[in-house]
């Protein structure tokens, strides 16, 4: 997979877990994101997922004295458009109008009143946005 290319959605359940340390960090050194970790692998393990990751384009890093510090090189509100998209033509057949469905029908998810009202601005906003 080219390196632009790469998701995501594409990521291995320890690389998706490396990838959310960074991102609520901002930026992270293999130290900090080996802490952060549950059940941990070695300091070299993580420091090789991180060396991959930026060879798959998710991240870059700089060095800050002795240490590498990573960051994204995709913005958490892209990031999450990519995940989405994966996840409605996976589970939902594309369509974006089952995913709210499941979403507000679901009891398991128990979406809140105040939740369901800034749906309703999100909604109204984006027709508003069409209609221009």
């Amino acid at each position: 997979m080219s390196r632009s290319k790469f998701s995501l959605a594409d990521l291995s359940r320890r690389e998706r877990q490396i990838m959310e340390i960074v991102y609520a960090r901002g930026k992270a050194s293999a130290q900090e994101v080996q802490e952060d970790l549950a059940s941990p692998p070695s300091y070299s393990a993580v420091r090789a997922a991180l060396s991959l990751l930026e060879k798959k384009g998710l991240l870059t890093h700089a060095r800050v004295g002795a240490k590498y510090h990573f960051q994204p090189v995709v913005s958490p509100s892209k990031a999450k458009v990519s995940v989405l998209k994966r996840v409605l033509d996976t589970f939902f057949d594309g369509s974006a109008e089952s995913v709210v469905a499941t979403l507000v029908g679901s009891r398991e998810l128990s979406v809140s009143d105040k939740e369901l009202d800034r749906l309703e601005k999100v909604i109204a906003q984006a027709r508003k946005e069409r209609a221009k």
